[in-house]
């Protein structure tokens, strides 16, 4: 990646200046958001995740009060592949695939979900297939990297993530904390969100810009027909 070049070649200059080989400067690093406001950096850092096409956004949080991992891949077509849950519901593999979207659980997540029932043992090892809800954002960017929620921003001091340099802007609203983390080498892109003080706070990392990511239906024998999920509850 570019910027891990840029990063790796500032690292030897420093080492060599070390040893008394050559000079490192801090003037060798520029703010590339100098004279921005902390706002206006967040839409740059938005339009250009956006733009990208695709990501992999992956983390752990808490939802409803029980510890949660999640790790998807969102392809530039809208679609996405993934994984989600915990130790106490379970994990499940989710794909968006055009108008539908699948869902395969582990029996632990299929009993949690379902009660139990019977449903559970159709889905064992199967695809419960859904139509997408109209607005849904699992895998849309434009609700991912929501910019009209990027406002009253303060910059705070740059800090790194896995190695990159990033600007620091931070939101405080009711009790909640959001800091977001934006690469200041190459595209200004979203690498890291914290949320905390709130009821779901949780840390995602997002990376892989721009990789190409395919994402397939499951085979039509593995995929549980909806009327008979209905008719097994």
């Amino acid at each position: 990646m570019a910027a891990n070049r840029k990063l790796l070649a500032a690292a030897v200059a420093c080492a060599a200046a070390f040893v008394g080989i050559t000079g490192c400067s801090s003037e060798d690093k520029k703010d590339p958001f100098e004279g921005m406001s902390a706002d206006k950096i967040a839409d740059k850092a938005a339009d250009a995740s956006k733009d990208a096409g695709s990501f992999r956004v992956a983390g752990q949080g808490k939802q409803e009060g029980k510890p949660i991992k999640v790790d998807f891949s969102v392809a530039k077509s809208g679609d996405c592949k993934g994984k989600m849950g915990g130790a106490e519901q379970g994990t499940a593999e989710i794909l968006v695939s055009g108008e539908f979207s699948y869902m395969k659980g582990d029996e632990k997540f299929w009993k949690e979900t379902t009660g139990g029932s019977a449903q559970s043992e159709l889905l064992k090892g199967r695809w419960m297939k859904v139509p997408n809800d109209k607005g849904d954002g699992t895998c849309n960017p434009d609700d991912m990297f929501k910019s009209d929620e990027l406002k009253d921003l303060k910059r705070e001091k740059d800090a790194e993530v896995n190695g990159q340099n990033t600007a620091v802007l931070t939101k405080k609203e009711s009790g909640k904390k959001s800091t977001f983390y934006v690469a200041t080498e190459g595209k200004p892109y979203f690498l890291k969100v914290v949320t905390t003080g709130s009821d779901d706070p949780g840390t995602m990392l997002f990376s892989d810009y721009g990789k190409p990511v395919v994402v397939k239906a499951p085979p039509a024998d593995q995929v549980v027909d909806p009327e008979k999920l209905g008719a097994s509850s």
